[in-house]
């Protein structure tokens, strides 16, 4: 399913808790699943949200390649990133444990960027981050280390594991300050469209509890339960039923 980059563009102005929020109207996945736990932390969260399409690899350094190395797999990456219907996020599973080299540096991430990509998240670690955050490249990553060892891609095109979700090709990510997440592409542009509205319904209790009038729990519950018949009728909007 192919997606507008206009729709991408509009994803991409909500934060990621936001976009979890309005994915859980659509009732089609439990709720503790579908978005990477808190191994993997944004390193930038300063940046705006990243929105692309996965392109997985997997990742080890702690012993010497049978054959090739991470530099000598990135074309084949590069070749992959054409084949994504939109920007590519790429996403590295290093199957080191614990991780004994970065994932990434300056040189990866600045070559990721020219062909296209938005993003690289790992639960390995990453390096060269002054150099990286200085091109606006948001990266993701369960920490850092200063040396690359014996790094390479064991393959790429096939299901990973970060942060303790699955990520296939293709799929659609959404990340900032907070995380990453997956996005169902089948329901990409209906989040889009209501996430706005889920904001707003939101603002029935934020504006209260955020003004300077006296404060009442009687008050508060009253707009709880405004805020409810709001996101309820957001829920009738979304059914599949």
């Amino acid at each position: 399913m192919s997606l507008s980059q206009a729709t991408l563009d509009k994803l991409a102005e909500f934060d990621t808790p936001t976009i979890c929020n309005v994915i859980e109207l659509f009732d089609i996945r439990p709720r503790n699943r579908g978005y990477m736990d808190g191994r993997v932390r944004c390193n930038f969260p300063e940046l705006p949200p990243m929105v692309g399409y996965a392109l997985t690899s997997v990742f080890r350094s702690d012993e010497p390649p049978a054959g090739g190395d991470a530099y000598g797999s990135i074309g084949r990456q590069l070749e992959l990133f054409g084949e994504l219907p939109g920007p590519p996020v790429v996403v590295f599973q290093d199957c080191d444990e614990p991780p004994v080299a970065a994932v990434f540096g300056e040189v990866m991430c600045s070559t990721y960027q020219a062909f296209g990509s938005v993003g690289l998240v790992t639960n390995g670690g990453g390096r060269d981050l002054e150099q990286v955050h200085a091109l606006k490249y948001p990266v993701f990553t369960g920490s850092t280390i200063c040396s690359h060892a014996y790094c390479h891609m064991l393959h790429i095109g096939l299901p990973v594991r970060v942060g303790g979700m699955m990520v296939h090709q293709g799929d659609l990510l959404h990340g900032d300050a907070n995380g990453v997440t997956d996005v169902p592409i089948e329901i990409a542009s209906e989040i889009a469209d209501i996430a706005g509205d889920f904001l707003k319904a939101e603002d029935i209790m934020m504006d209260y509890v955020k003004s300077d009038e006296q404060k009442s729990v009687a008050r508060f519950n009253e707009l709880r339960a405004e805020f409810q018949n709001v996101v309820a009728e957001l829920k009738k909007r979304v059914s599949r039923g």
